[in-house]
């Protein structure tokens, strides 16, 4: 063979081989890398019954928002289901609500015991935030709600790198005002701050002016049932009763019949109503608006409990209203029946 050409050999072989051991280590640091990984976690849940008929299905709700459902069979029943993000606390219920409780879930394997208990009282484990929840309220659940609200800031202020506080605090933050939830949520863990719950209390905060009486009232801009955005300012009235309600709100619906006549009795005199509608869904919005015959002008954005407008305003129950004078000025909240009837009498000469 000729040398050089015997060089140019040995030399191809060479590099050959030193590729082919790159490509080993290549493969074999992937291998590694893969069985160190840990495996993917999902959530289920396993739960026993005593109380409730096999066949009975059984739902997992966020928000009002069907997540999954399945069957009771040998007073038994399974959950395997992709969660949105974890923790996050979620309802499961029977259709027509008559057994329902809530929980924490955890994108782990969790069991859920009503066998010595009701399904509200059921025994729930597998998830840390649901036994910091417990803890919680086998405490304060016998309390009056005005030692409770007090027990649960409290806590609040003692975690504020627990889940449940952000939760604790989206729920309470129009109760406790902004200046209040501003404090507590400040001392949050960025962790909590970026959460769902943290999100929603930071959207209160900025959009919060809770204007009181003796102030003026805030424009907002929203959608009525037929897709036209409709602002609080262009009413046309002397006086305007700011309403907030929903289809779903068994107070609300029972007041509408003596709102139906004080708008009857004062409308011809300059009296005006616009509504803000909590639903979150159009159809059932429309069809109460429907059903109780409501001549006045609605709105809503369809985002149930946080409504802008409602979040603007502080109002943390419906039915709640504003009673708006000609110059802007609050003049009223929350008046119902003869007692709104004898402001508009006063104020409608």
């Amino acid at each position: 063979m000729n040398p050089k050409v015997f060089r140019q050999t040995a030399v191809g072989n060479k590099q050959k081989q030193k590729s082919m051991k790159k490509l080993i280590l290549g493969i074999t640091a992937l291998i590694a890398f893969s069985c160190s990984e840990k495996p993917q976690t999902r959530f289920s849940l396993n739960g026993t019954v005593n109380s409730i008929e096999n066949g009975t299905f059984l739902y997992l709700n966020l928000n009002n928002k069907k997540l999954d459902s399945t069957k009771i069979e040998d007073n038994s029943f399974q959950f395997n289901t992709q969660l949105p993000w974890s923790p996050i606390r979620l309802y499961i219920h029977t259709k027509d609500y008559s057994n329902y409780t809530s929980f924490w879930a955890e994108n782990k394997s969790m069991t859920f015991k009503a066998i010595d208990t009701d399904f509200k009282s059921a025994n729930i484990t597998g998830s840390k935030s649901e036994l910091l929840s417990q803890a919680l309220y086998r405490e304060i659940d016998s309390l009056p709600r005005k030692e409770r609200l007090i027990k649960e800031m409290e806590y609040v202020k003692g975690h504020p790198n627990s889940i449940v506080s952000a939760n604790i605090l989206s729920i309470y933050s129009t109760t406790w005002g902004k200046e209040k939830t501003k404090v507590l949520f400040d001392q949050f863990s960025k962790e909590n701050k970026e959460s769902y719950y943290g999100r929603k209390i930071e959207r209160y905060i900025e959009l919060n002016k809770e204007p009181k009486i003796g102030e003026q009232y805030v424009d907002f801009e929203m959608s009525n049932q037929n897709g036209s955005f409709k602002k609080l300012s262009e009413v046309n009235g002397k006086v305007v009763l700011l309403e907030f309600w929903a289809s779903w709100c068994g107070p609300c619906r029972k007041e509408n019949p003596n709102l139906i006549k004080t708008y009857k009795e004062f409308n011809p005199k300059g009296f005006e109503i616009f509504a803000v509608s909590l639903d979150n869904n159009k159809n059932s919005w429309i069809s109460a608006i429907e059903e109780d015959s409501l001549n006045w002008e609605h709105v809503s954005d369809l985002k149930g409990n946080e409504n802008e407008a409602s979040l603007i305003y502080g109002v943390n129950g419906i039915p709640d209203n504003f009673l708006i004078a000609e110059n802007g000025v609050i003049i009223g909240r929350n008046l119902r029946g003869e007692e709104l009837n004898k402001k508009l009498k006063e104020l409608l000469k």
